[in-house]
């Protein structure tokens, strides 16, 4: 190429090149116009309401006794409230955050949901709250725990407590008289301070008897009972004498009399009261040994029923190494008496010593107080 060549070429770029130029600064003239009119645009778009509503509503706390579901407090969420059992809710159950930034509806409370809450009188009763229950004050000529029975002249309050409470309103009879009631207890009983329950009266401590001397008193439900028990009658080598009013020893065994020393040493008497259907089991009577000064007692003890058992009414058992019980464990419905025999067997070094006797006598009342 030469040199006239070269130099129209370089004409040719620098043509191209100011012709580039000029559209680059054209555009860029359009570009900042446009930018300025965009600017301008804006400035007179109008400014936000500072007073807009907030996007969120105060927080809310359950009420006491209940609870609150709902942890979101933002515009259109929901709070709910729920009381506790025995409680009941006032106020709003449901509480909605609004767009101006308030909760609807009114604050939820629980309330103690009382007994008398649900108008349990009737008949113009007056329902007065107590602890856990409550009572029904009843107006003129109306009776009953809810004042549902009319009367006219005179209540029958046995009768009604035995409708309303299905039971007795004395434990042993209940006298209906005009205007009131009040309750009576069986002959040989008194009537306790409060008016209901009867107790036994004892004739033998407050000597309201009539036993003759030689005999003895012994209090049983309702009454009394003369007593006198009788030793053993002597047979052969075997005699016994009366100690005391309820005791009996045998007399010196000859040394070469076996059955002598086989049968009881001592034989003693005991009376129990009962009521009827005593609840079994029950222990009613203790047996133990006791050495006498300055000697060693037995080393073994074993303990039985002799005689009188043949229902199986009782058992015997051991309750500690030197003691035993007699444990009633079929009811009693009185009036009856039974008699049961039991035995105490001492042991030394494996080799019968001694046994002793005790007869109870268990008189069963008619009632069961």
């Amino acid at each position: 190429m030469d040199k006239h060549q070269v130099v129209g070429v370089l004409r040719q770029m620098e043509k191209f090149l100011k012709g580039q130029e000029i559209r680059f600064t054209e555009g860029l003239r359009i570009m900042k116009s446009k930018l300025a009119s965009l600017q301008n645009s804006v400035s007179k778009l109008p400014q936000a309401d500072q007073s807009a509503a907030p996007a969120t509503c105060p927080s809310l706390d359950a009420p006491a006794h209940g609870t609150k579901f709902g942890s979101k407090y933002f515009v259109g969420h929901e709070v709910h409230f729920v009381c506790s059992q025995g409680y009941q809710l006032l106020g709003s159950s449901t509480r909605v955050c609004r767009d101006n930034g308030t909760w609807s509806g009114v604050s939820a409370v629980c309330k103690d949901i009382g007994e008398c809450s649900s108008n349990p009188c009737q008949n113009g009763g007056t329902c007065v709250e107590g602890v856990n229950q409550y009572k029904c004050t009843c107006p003129q000529n109306w009776s009953g725990s809810h004042c549902q029975h009319q009367t006219q002249t005179d209540v029958n309050e046995c009768e009604v407590y035995r409708l309303d409470q299905g039971g007795k309103l004395c434990v042993h009879e209940c006298v209906n008289v005009p205007g009131s009631y009040h309750c009576s207890c069986p002959s040989g009983y008194k009537l306790l301070p409060d008016g209901r329950s009867c107790e036994d009266v004892d004739e033998c401590l407050s000597q309201k008897h009539n036993c003759s001397r030689g005999t003895s008193c012994i209090n049983i439900g309702g009454g009394f009972r003369c007593v006198n028990p009788e030793c053993p009658r002597s047979h052969g080598n075997i005699s016994y004498v009366k100690t005391s009013p309820f005791q009996c020893e045998r007399n010196p065994c000859p040394m070469d009399s076996r059955s002598c020393h086989l049968a009881p040493k001592t034989m003693s008497f005991h009376y129990l009261s009962l009521p009827s259907t005593l609840q079994t089991p029950a222990t009613l009577f203790r047996m133990a040994t006791a050495a006498a000064p300055g000697r060693t007692g037995p080393d073994s003890l074993r303990f039985g029923i002799a005689g009188g058992n043949s229902r199986g009414t009782f058992v015997m058992q051991r309750s500690d190494r030197q003691t035993g019980e007699l444990i009633l464990v079929q009811q009693l419905r009185g009036p009856q008496e039974v008699s049961v025999d039991v035995e105490m067997s001492e042991y030394a070094d494996r080799s019968f010593q001694a046994k002793h006797v005790a007869r109870v006598h268990v008189l069963v009342s008619p009632y069961s107080f």
